[in-house]
């Protein structure tokens, strides 16, 4: 497997801890995490028009944490899914958070993984 960068949106900030240490566990030794905000969040109280949708877009929480980290093994990025799941509960879930991959073509500076 080529290397992946993971992106993972956390609905749930206060557990952006837990899954930072999880990753140490597993072996992820560097993430970057940003603040973010979601579409549902910025419509229903940014926008006055939407702001009656709000209902419909509960657990669309205005704040979220987004974790970038760079995976350069298979078995890592198994691993790291699952103890995302574990933390923040099954991603099928509505307003759980959601995780994907990037192929990633060129990387330099990544540190290597724990074993």
């Amino acid at each position: 497997m080529s290397a992946q960068l993971l992106i993972c949106v956390v609905n749930e900030p206060s557990k952006v801890e837990e899954i930072l240490e999880a990753f140490l566990d597993i072996g992820v030794t560097g993430a970057t995490i940003i603040d973010t905000y979601g579409m549902g969040g910025i419509l229903a109280s940014d926008i006055p028009i939407f702001a009656g949708f709000r209902q419909l877009l509960s657990g669309s929480g205005s704040n979220n944490k987004t974790i970038f980290s760079v995976i350069d093994s298979e078995e890592t990025l198994q691993a790291t899914v699952q103890a995302i799941e574990q933390v923040c509960g099954n991603l099928d879930d509505p307003s759980t958070g959601i995780v994907f991959t990037i192929p990633v073509s060129f990387v330099k500076g990544l540190r290597p993984e724990i074993s």
